[in-house]
């Protein structure tokens, strides 16, 4: 990856986990000292706990990737040390798709005049756990580039020590 492309990647990850710890910040406070700006038509205390876990996944997904980014530029990441963070990575899309499986739940009750709102919601939160899966699939060929890089060692070891 080239410099410019880190850089940019770093800013974008930057923005979002200054982003979600402040509105982390504006839920918990919200939370805390029970000033509720709202009508009280939806269940807002669940609705901003759930938002304040969701967060909390995509900080610890921002961090991983950091991470990796991190591994990338040193020519690291073909190491069994790269799959905590891909591991990482993925229990965070699986825990905002079932956070959103909350929202959606939370929301049905509402949506009984068109429940085709629920339904969308429902295939949006398939998409999050689909987003998991290729995340997964790609740990798979992280684990096949690993084994390879780890043969290829073993090989030019005992290349070396027959020369």
């Amino acid at each position: 990856m080239g410099k410019l492309t880190v850089r940019a990647l770093r800013a974008v990850l930057g923005v979002t986990l200054v982003g979600t710890v402040f509105v982390q910040a504006g839920m918990v406070w919200v939370l805390v000292s029970g000033s509720d700006p709202e009508d009280g038509s939806l269940p807002l205390t669940p609705l901003r706990v759930i938002t304040v876990l969701g967060m909390v996944s995509v900080q610890v997904a921002v961090v991983c990737v950091w991470r990796l980014v991190t591994m990338v530029r040193r020519g690291t990441v073909f190491s069994h040390a790269a799959f905590r963070y891909v591991d990482g990575v993925i229990g965070a899309i699986v825990a905002a798709a079932l956070l959103w499986f909350a929202v959606t739940a939370l929301n049905a009750p509402g949506q009984r005049d068109d429940p085709g709102v629920t339904v969308i919601m429902g295939g949006v939160g398939m998409a999050i756990l689909g987003v998991a899966l290729i995340v997964l699939v790609l740990r798979t060929l992280l684990a096949q580039a690993v084994a390879r890089d780890v043969e290829a060692a073993r090989m030019q070891a005992e290349l070396a020590e027959v020369i």
